[in-house]
């Protein structure tokens, strides 16, 4: 006789909020993002859906699949509301007449040592030897670099890419065909390039491209591979969906709501 599974017991928003900002260390990074929670709703949480960005898309999909919270990278409030109306009343209307949580982790998110984007790039590549990598806002480091085990080239390394996140690659194939060191800054890194030319990094990975990294990587004997923005910042909240799922035993699910960039 096959016994049906005894409901897990709703986790509480409280708790589970109080554990992710002391995991990410939330009030200490500096951020544009409001991170936290950014809308309240459901007190009782069953299910946790893990998005990359905070829009209506995501939320009707997580009330379709029964969502009493949202965490996301991308957040609504960024500098804080300067009024809500337009697309923000829209997103802040839907969330709380359904009574759906949202709560976002942008650069906390980005830059933790085992949960983050940048830090699950890395090892997904394979690097060695990690180190802090792209120095932010007071000394802070966003990104990581290491070395790679057999030298690989721009060919090779933009196929991994591809295979282990899934979205649209290209390269600037400007630097060393043999490629040892590699740095990773997950999303909008291209600011970091200076930095991985100065340190004569062979490859720099990070999500989307602005005009002037052509000739910045060119003239700086760099190899850049682009993984698009969205794929790039999948990693670190699935990973915090797993995470919660462990801590809590709630059921999460990762809500796959793709961009163009």
């Amino acid at each position: 006789m096959n016994r049906k599974p005894t409901p897990r017991p709703p986790a509480s928003r409280d708790a589970i909020v109080s554990l992710l900002n002391a995991t990410l260390r939330t009030a200490e990074i500096s951020d544009r993002s409001v991170n936290g929670l950014q809308v309240e709703g459901a007190e009782k949480i069953t299910k946790i859906g893990l998005a990359v960005d905070a829009s209506l898309a995501t939320y009707k999909i997580a009330k379709e699949k029964g969502c009493q919270m949202i965490i996301v990278h991308h957040g609504m409030i960024w500098d804080g509301i300067k009024s809500i109306t337009g697309p923000i009343y829209k997103q802040i209307e839907f969330l709380v007449k359904n009574n759906i949580n949202l709560y976002a982790s942008h650069l906390p998110l980005d830059l933790h040592p085992t949960l983050g984007n940048n830090i699950l790039i890395a090892k997904a590549l394979g690097l060695k030897n990690i180190q802090p990598f792209g120095v932010y806002k007071n000394g802070m480091h966003i990104g990581f670099e290491g070395r790679l085990p057999k030298a690989a080239t721009v060919k090779s390394m933009s196929e991994l890419v591809k295979k282990k996140f899934g979205g649209p690659v290209s390269a600037l194939p400007f630097g060393p065909q043999k490629i040892w060191r590699v740095a990773v800054i997950a999303g909008g890194g291209s600011a970091s390039i200076p930095e991985a030319i100065e340190k004569k990094i062979d490859l720099y990975v990070t999500g989307e491209s602005v005009h002037e990294n052509h000739h910045a990587a060119l003239e700086g004997n760099l190899n850049v591979i682009y993984g698009g923005h969205y794929h790039t910042e999948k990693p670190g909240v699935q990973a915090l969906g797993e995470f919660l799922s462990k801590k809590f035993g709630v059921k999460t699910e990762f809500l796959d709501v793709p961009t163009l960039v």
